[in-house]
């Protein structure tokens, strides 16, 4: 009878379970509808911008422009995208496992909690942290690219690249790293985001429209390799969300359905002891019966 009140406790206990993580699924489900909205709304801007960037790269002056110049790299500045907090499946490991692999002079700086605490597990050098919240604001991200654009231009990192999970499907969160910083090619760039889109960039036509530029075009091109850097920044942020509540809800889905799973066959199994149990209660009747007619003949 003890094995079959174990039985019944752990049954009750990973019901208990299987609510919370019902629960959390639905919540994630909800803000990962949202989250993705953002994110694949923002790619044709972001393609868009990379098209009008693109067409204008042969008009930037690239001696006079910082963000555009090489030079030889001493210290790689990486950008760590994660999140705060866990429960979403290896979407984090995915991302900070590929730190390991990095040179010990590169500077690190971190957006999120779980990437600001690994840093520090490990003894990285990292030069500073950030947190968002699910709201990503355009504020937020100005703060955290001035941070960036001030220690490329003092030479404290020669490169801006980032790591983040770029959200392939609901399903699927692709760990990626992009060089920001300095631009060496917006064609690239755009090829990347068309690839994002689903689009073959071979089979576009090539711009060959005649273009005003205003104020000029000095003030455009001065302006132009800033503004795509922070809207770079942006989309990638966005996308870090989108993936984040859709890791989340897979991993709080798979929970549920392995809870559910053990519930099942833990159920089955207290009907086997539980019937074994009366089988037994049976037996000793029967066999008292027997010996009481024994002795009474």
């Amino acid at each position: 009878m003890k094995g079959i009140r174990e039985i019944r406790h752990r049954i009750k206990s990973i019901k208990n379970t299987a609510k919370i993580t019902r629960a959390m699924q639905l919540v994630s489900a909800s803000k990962m509808k949202k989250a993705q909205d953002k994110a694949l709304g923002g790619r044709p801007y972001a393609t868009l911008f990379a098209e009008i960037a693109h067409s204008l790269s042969s008009h930037l002056d690239r001696p006079g422009n910082p963000l555009l110049e090489s030079r030889p790299i001493e210290h790689r500045g990486v950008l760590i995208v994660t999140t705060d907090r866990g429960l979403c499946g290896p979407l984090n490991h995915n991302i900070t496992r590929q730190i390991s692999q990095m040179e010990s002079s590169t500077k690190f700086i971190a957006i999120g909690k779980k990437a600001t605490q690994y840093l520090a597990r490990t003894g990285k050098n990292m030069i500073a942290s950030f947190s968002i919240t699910d709201h990503v604001s355009y504020k937020d991200v100005r703060t955290i690219t001035t941070f960036l654009v001030e220690q490329f231009l003092a030479k404290n990192i020669d490169t801006v690249e980032v790591l983040y999970p770029s959200l392939v499907n609901t399903a699927i969160q692709e760990p990626v790293i992009r060089n920001l910083l300095p631009i060496k090619n917006f064609e690239r760039e755009l090829e990347f985001l068309y690839r994002r889109m689903g689009v073959n960039i071979a089979s576009l036509p090539k711009d060959d429209r005649f273009m005003l530029m205003e104020p000029s075009k000095k003030a455009l091109v001065d302006k132009l390799p800033l503004t795509f850097f922070n809207q770079s920044i942006f989309q990638i942020l966005l996308e870090m969300k989108a993936s984040e509540h859709s890791a989340r809800m897979v991993a709080m889905k798979n929970a549920t359905d392995n809870a559910e799973s053990i519930v099942s066959d833990l159920t089955l199994e207290y009907n086997k002891a539980r019937q074994a149990s009366i089988t037994q209660e049976i037996i000793e009747i029967a066999a008292s019966q027997q010996a009481s007619k024994e002795q009474s003949a």
